[in-house]
């Protein structure tokens, strides 16, 4: 393989037998070396390939600023989260959980360290996610020799969180859609005078439905509205479920200025009456 292009020392791109650009990274593997010369291929510890341009291009201007060992750190905790989760991810969860680490690490050594409001909630929404941010603490204390604390568990859950969401408007909508369903759960939970089982599977089915609705919500889409006359039914038999929904309703409304939909409304009142039947 020869160089197409020297990034660092430790850190060059080539082309492999498909054509598609490849990032190789290994100690002094580019030390002394110019466009067209072979690469030493014994100095090769680590290749990634990532097919999408503008995302090679971000991952390619991060690599010359990060250590190495950190951007081996980033990969590693990746590739635990797509056998902790059985998912794969958007290739541009390389740039940003790797500029994450890098700043919050740099951060944490000058002993500044972010607060994160929504950490439990989280950590109970996304379970599987944060139990990933909880081993790349881990990971980051073993291999780095950096203490990070919790709230940073929470942060990079929703990097993974916004991976498997399929959305380009940015890395805030994980955080995002946390927030709403926080504050709709908690408008159910004001509403009945209750707290819930967490563990059951109707809270689970609800706060599914939530995460749904949230990601509906922000992108400004609605189911469509054909469920009137089953409202009406609906509305009569789960009086107090229906009239939950609708504070929701106007929550939503005037906080996000998003018109709630009678089948949207149809399904909160069905989940929220499976969550208090046995109140």
């Amino acid at each position: 393989m020869k160089i197409k292009r020297v990034l660092n020392n430790n850190t060059a791109i080539s082309v492999n037998k498909n054509g598609l650009d490849v990032l190789l990274m290994g100690p002094g593997i580019a030390f002394g070396k110019k466009q067209g010369q072979d690469v030493i291929l014994d100095k090769v510890e680590k290749t990634f390939i990532i097919k999408d341009k503008a995302t090679l291009n971000k991952f390619t201007d991060l690599v010359i600023d990060v250590p190495m060992a950190e951007i081996l750190v980033a990969e590693k905790i990746i590739n635990f989260a797509k056998l902790k989760l059985g998912k794969q991810f958007n290739e541009i969860i390389y740039v940003n959980l790797t500029d994450h680490l890098h700043n919050a690490i740099h951060q944490a050594k000058e002993g500044i360290f972010i607060k994160n409001p929504l950490k439990w909630d989280i950590a109970r929404f996304y379970t599987d996610e944060y139990a990933v941010g909880e081993k790349a603490i881990a990971v980051v204390k073993h291999d780095l020799g950096v203490e990070l604390e919790d709230d940073e568990a929470a942060f990079i859950a929703l990097h993974f969180v916004n991976s498997e969401i399929e959305n380009d408007d940015g890395n805030n909508l994980a955080y995002d859609v946390t927030k709403i369903v926080k504050e709709v759960e908690d408008i159910v939970k004001d509403y009945f005078h209750t707290e819930f089982d967490e563990g059951s599977l109707n809270y689970y089915r609800f706060i599914t439905h939530l995460k749904f609705f949230a990601q509906r919500l922000l992108a400004g889409k609605h189911y469509e509205d054909d469920d009137e006359d089953l409202l009406v039914v609906i509305q009569q038999r789960y009086a107090r479920a229906f009239a939950c929904a609708q504070q929701i309703q106007t929550f939503v409304q005037a906080n996000y200025h998003y018109e709630i939909s009678s089948t949207e409304l149809l399904y909160l009142t069905v989940h929220i009456n499976r969550l208090v039947k046995n109140l």
